[in-house]
Parts: C-alpha cells; sequence; structure tokens
C-alpha cells in the first residue's frame, strides 16, 4: 500500500531531518517553509484540498512549475529559488529512497540545476567602527550592559544569531579556561576561548549571577529568552549611527551576521591559521572559509610586500649578501 503523503512528510521532517542529520531547529523551519509552500501550489495546480494528494501529484514538471512561480509571482531573487530547490533535492532524494516508483521523477528535480548568481558582498566591519560602536555602548551606562555583553560576545566569537540565542548559563566557563560552548549547525558542540573583558561583561549579568545553570544567558526586559529576531533587532538599534557614518545607502543594515564576517576577517588579519578558523567558525567545509581572504585589501597588500617586484630595466637586480654587509666584514677582521 501507497504510503500517504502525510506519511512521508512525517517520515521525513521526524526522522530523516531530525534524528538522520541531526539539523538545528532553524534548518528545520527552512525546508518546513519551502515543503508548505510547494505542497499549496501543488494542491492549486491539480485543484484539489492538500488533504487528497498523492505522491504521483509531486511530478518533476510541478517542481519546475513551482521555481517558475516563485520567481515570476512572488519576485524571489535567484538566491532564494536555488535555497527552494535544494530543500526540494533533499526532499525528493529522501522520497526516491523509501518509494522506489518515485525514483524516475526524483532523477528529473535532480537534473533541475541551480541558477547562476554572482556571490553577494561580505559585509564587515572594520576596527575603527567596532572600536566606535562600544565606546558609544560604554557611554549609556549599566543599563545597557546585556547589549554589550551580548555585542562583546558576539564579536569575540563570531556565533551565529541561533547559536547566541540558544545559550544557557551553564555553556559559560567564567573562572578559567575563560570559553563558552556553542551549539551549532548539524547538531555540533564547538568551544570558543573569550577574552577577559568579555568575561567580566558577562559576570555581570543577573542570569549569571542567579546561579541557573539552565537558565538562558540574554533574556528580555520581560525576562523571556531572547530570540533570534529580537537580537537582529537589538544590532540594527545599535548600529544605526555606524551605517550613517560610514556612507552606506539608507536602509542598508548591519545583521548579527556582519560580526561574524568582521571576526573572520580579524583572525585572518592576525595572521591565525585557516583551519583554526574554520573550527573557530564551525565552518564544515573550508572553501567557506577560504573566502574571506578574498574580502580584505589589507591581507593582499602585505601579500604583496612580501614579493619583489619584477626588473623592468634589464638589468639583474643587485643582491645583498654577506660581503656588503660592513659590521660583518668589521667583525670578520678583527678575529
Amino acid at each position: 500500500m501507497m504510503s500517504t503523503i502525510g506519511q512521508v512528510l512525517f517520515s521525513f521532517f521526524e526522522d530523516h531531518l531530525k534524528v538522520q542529520k541531526g539539523l538545528r531547529p532553524g534548518s528545520i523551519k527552512s525546508y518546513r517553509d519551502t515543503i508548505k509552500l510547494f505542497l499549496a501550489f501543488v494542491a492549486g495546480a491539480c485543484r484539489k484540498p492538500v488533504t487528497r494528494l498523492s505522491l504521483n501529484d509531486l511530478s518533476s514538471q510541478r517542481v519546475l512549475e513551482f521555481l517558475q512561480m516563485i520567481e515570476v509571482q512572488r519576485h524571489n531573487k535567484p538566491q532564494t529559488r536555488n535555497q527552494r530547490l535544494a530543500a526540494l533535492h533533499t526532499f525528493y532524494r529522501f522520497v526516491a529512497t523509501h518509494h522506489c516508483e518515485m525514483l524516475a521523477e526524483a532523477e528529473r528535480v535532480e537534473a533541475i540545476p541551480n541558477k547562476r548568481t554572482s556571490p553577494a558582498p561580505t559585509r564587515y566591519l572594520e576596527r575603527e567602527e567596532i572600536d566606535r560602536l562600544f565606546q558609544l555602548l560604554a557611554a549609556q551606562g549599566r543599563r545597557i550592559l546585556r547589549d554589550q555583553a551580548l555585542l562583546m560576545l558576539l564579536y569575540n566569537t563570531g556565533a551565529r544569531v541561533q547559536e547566541l540565542a540558544d545559550l544557557r548559563v551553564g555553556d559559560l566557563d567564567l573562572d578559567g579556561p575563560l570559553r563558552v560552548r556553542l551549539h551549532g549547525k548539524g547538531d555540533k558542540w564547538r568551544g570558543c576561548p573569550i577574552w577577559p573583558e568579555t568575561a567580566a561583561l558577562l559576570k555581570q549579568l543577573d542570569t549569571v549571577q542567579g546561579g541557573d545553570t539552565k537558565a538562558a544567558l540574554f533574556v528580555s526586559s520581560r525576562l523571556q529568552p531572547l530570540t533570534r529576531f529580537g537580537i537582529y533587532k537589538l544590532v540594527r538599534r545599535h548600529t544605526q549611527d555606524l551605517i550613517r557614518s560610514d556612507g552606506h545607502a539608507p536602509g542598508k543594515t548591519i545583521s548579527p551576521h556582519v560580526f561574524r564576517h568582521t571576526t573572520a576577517v580579524r583572525l585572518l588579519e592576525s595572521g591565525v591559521e585557516i583551519n583554526v578558523i574554520r573550527a573557530w567558525l564551525g565552518h564544515v567545509s573550508l572553501d567557506t572559509t577560504n573566502r574571506y581572504a578574498e574580502i580584505t585589501m589589507r591581507t593582499k597588500q602585505a601579500a604583496l610586500a612580501a614579493c619583489m617586484p619584477p626588473t623592468t630595466s634589464g638589468a639583474s637586480p643587485q643582491r645583498v649578501g654577506w660581503r656588503q654587509n660592513q659590521d660583518l666584514m668589521k667583525w670578520l677582521q678583527s678575529l
């Protein structure tokens, strides 16, 4: 007996994504949103309620029509279209594995290519901007202590916004060695060292002084855990002056992920080995980390300074050997 779509979806989300792949709630919600949009579109195209859809209705042609719809009617950008397609690729691979009659359709869906897009520019903050931000925060006094600690931890660790929202008091080691444990993508944990300045701010938080290791580290004025959306608002509010001062176009906001990029650039400029940066940020692929080497001119200038320019005069460049070292020659003569 063929499984219903409801049974297939339940197994896909509860077993495949949560248990087998170990995805975090934010990633699962992204899959959920894509599948909801797709099923609503298929139901409309088939002129039947979602509850009466069958696997046979999920043809590769429907996928092509769905991708066309989100671009034309919903005005989604190619990046969003590619993200939706990636989710559908994963779903159809699962369906083909468990329902052989869908293998041919899954192969056709797998053959649908991504649209080529130019990579989005990677925004990061300069050292002067970071210094100015924390000077402005310090001038506002103790009432803004939570925001100071949050932004300092964000810059210190390069954490993803969801990793920051999920932090509990017990994830901190503030008595040495100073560090924080972050729960990242793929249900993986990683430890990041923190500065004494960061630890000093965190120790002053009411949540830390309360002593409950299971309590959320950052809470709202209503003592509810800050969500990722609350952190986005907090970052945008405190960085408005930076946006106005650096000449960026109106409406260009600074997100928590900009701090993640900033941490990566600072580590790279400080000479930290690329594999250490990959582990620090929790990247699965080294290719993701390598892109930071392309976005900072200071790193390129340092590489340029280490290279000798070619000679254009036709004469060979003069080498400075030990015979031209006057101090060395005087020392040799004195022996």
